[in-house]
């Protein structure tokens, strides 16, 4: 018996033994699924880098018969691209000035219940909640996925600032758009040219959080569709994007073709590479 399972069945209240047991079993899971992630994951990769499941198995001291089934059941690795354990999808609140309320675009709401259904099918354990209307969130904590324009919260706008290559600028005649520093390409949503066109630009990217004890992954549009589209991404897209930059800081640009009507995504392209951060120069 380990010693905490020995403090935790030495609790003598009944009500904090309860809760100590709940939260030491939700612990335990998250553990255990994210151990078998990272073992699936080695798995993988030595069978990518051409060793056979039996000679594998030969050197890890277990059956072929046991590797190949690593290798094909549990959680995948690509999952980590989301978080480890746990993850929380934040997405804004909006005032509507109007009708005096705080309300929440529907597409935000469409963006983050996708991402949470993406990462429960990877095995995370989800959370949820919003980005205030005054652009307040805690992004000091692990496994965090904000779905926010940097228009709507100056501690977005910030982490935002520390990309190396891309950067989100207003043009001249009124409309955001997003400059590629090493190309020189500008981005501009078909929603702000003329003739209006439903085409929108979306961001994605692993970002240093401000205390800089970690990562975490910011998700924006210049519009809304913006942010569906990439998020159409990530769910058809995933092992890809997680076989290119992994758990590294990166960022990139979608493009987004989309129904005029519904503002659901026809189809997703990346316009850039996937720019690896520590390849880059400061900015």
């Amino acid at each position: 018996m380990s010693d905490e399972l020995q403090r935790i069945a030495a609790i003598d209240d009944p009500y904090l033994l309860l809760r100590e047991v709940t939260t030491r079993l939700a612990d335990a899971q998250q553990e255990v699924t994210e151990l078998a992630r990272l073992r699936r994951r080695v798995v993988q990769d030595l069978h990518a880098q051409g060793l056979s499941y039996a000679q594998i198995a030969a050197k890890a001291g277990l059956s072929r018969g046991r590797i190949h089934q690593i290798r094909h059941t549990g959680p995948a690795p690509e999952g980590a691209f989301l978080g480890r354990g746990a993850v929380t999808v934040a997405t804004p609140l909006r005032r509507d000035d109007e009708r005096g309320r705080t309300v929440v675009a529907v597409d935000d709401v469409s963006s983050g219940k996708r991402l949470e259904d993406l990462a429960r099918s990877y095995g995370l354990d989800v959370h949820s909640e919003h980005v205030s209307v005054s652009g307040e969130i805690d992004l000091d904590r692990d496994g965090l996925v904000v779905v926010c324009g940097p228009r709507m919260s100056q501690q977005m706008w910030d982490t935002y600032g520390q990309d190396p290559v891309l950067r989100w600028k207003q043009a001249d005649d009124g409309p955001w758009t997003v400059v590629d520093g090493r190309t020189g390409a500008v981005y501009r949503s078909g929603q702000d040219s003329d003739p209006a066109r439903p085409y929108d630009v979306g961001y994605l990217g692993r970002l240093l959080r401000p205390d800089g004890e970690g990562s975490l992954l910011a998700i924006a549009g210049i519009h809304t569709q913006g942010s569906l589209g990439v998020v159409q991404l990530l769910s058809s897209d995933l092992n890809s994007l997680w076989g290119q930059v992994g758990e590294h800081r990166f960022s990139t640009l979608v493009g987004v073709e989309y129904d005029p009507e519904s503002g659901e995504p026809r189809s997703v392209e990346l316009l850039c590479p996937l720019y690896r951060h520590d390849e880059e120069p400061a900015a």
